[in-house]
């Protein structure tokens, strides 16, 4: 395993500042990956749907959307956002969560997406210190938040997240980052064949659909990051928190609903990540 640099008391408060800084400026860019990937997906969705459809048609002609064009606008009055009103976490404290045009508040979910990407890698880093482990696990924490808040906005986990995700997780642990190989293809493998099971069962015996695929795949991937004796933890974290929420929804609204459980997949695989898979094996007598 990779070991931790042994650095100055002052050095290593360096690099954890930096840590932070860096993984604000990310969680701003999350905040548009965030609203706007879905939007993309879409676009090209309705552009292959025309085409299949009406192959002698032209296809719709669709405003230009990446994840950097058009520059970021208020949404309600387009007032273009300038670099300074742009600066992550202090803008927005600056302005006191409005635009400066027309005085529109600005959700606060922003501000929370930037400082819980910090947060959420300054933990990483206090975990693992200045490594290997410490520069792959931020990484993985940055595109958790991005499938999080993808998943809770319109129940998507993008294949342009996951399967790359995976990949990448495969590719770490060929160094034995988290893992070694075998237990990074065996959570890879596993991690997808457990939840499809479950999903296949169930279609069979009630003839709906339970989960969508893309929760196969980023179970997959975290299997693939953090190996194949991470997967019982991050089912059984990721089931007791979706059951708890699930039940707070149904005693609010009186009526079963369908709810997004990739952000609970991605939230306990980040527990694991910062060592509650060990806890939990305990606690289960798994290990």
């Amino acid at each position: 395993m990779p070991t931790t640099l042994i650095l100055h008391p002052e050095v290593y408060w360096v690099f954890g500042i930096a840590v932070a800084a860096l993984s604000l400026c990310v969680g701003s860019f999350l905040n548009v990956v965030i609203h706007r990937m879905p939007l993309m997906m879409q676009q090209e969705w309705t552009q292959e749907c025309s085409l299949y459809l009406h192959p002698e048609a032209l296809p719709p002609v669709q405003p230009l959307l990446t994840l950097s064009h058009p520059a970021s606008r208020c949404p309600h009055c387009g007032h273009h956002i300038r670099w300074y009103e742009n600066i992550p976490l202090l803008s927005w404290i600056a302005l006191r969560g409005k635009c400066s045009a027309c005085k529109t508040p600005i959700g606060i979910r922003y501000p929370l997406v930037e400082l819980g990407t910090a947060l959420a890698s300054l933990a990483v880093f206090f975990l693992y210190g200045p490594s290997l482990q410490t520069a792959a696990g931020v990484v993985l924490t940055w595109c958790l938040v991005a499938l999080t808040g993808i998943d809770f906005d319109t129940q998507l986990l993008p294949d342009r997240i996951t399967l790359p995700l995976a990949g990448l997780g495969l590719a770490v642990n060929s160094f034995s980052i988290f893992c070694s190989p075998s237990d990074a293809i065996w959570g890879y493998v596993l991690g997808f064949l457990s939840l499809w099971s479950v999903y296949f069962i169930f279609k069979v015996i009630t003839g709906k659909h339970g989960m969508g695929h893309g929760d196969f795949k980023l179970l997959a991937a975290l299997g693939a990051w953090l190996g194949v004796t991470s997967l019982s933890s991050i089912i059984f974290i990721a089931a007791l928190a979706g059951s708890i929420v699930g039940l707070v929804l149904f005693r609010i609204h009186k009526e079963s609903k369908p709810f997004a459980f990739g952000p609970y997949l991605a939230i306990a695989g980040w527990v694991v990540l910062l060592g509650g898979g060990i806890v939990i094996n305990r606690w289960l007598g798994m290990s």
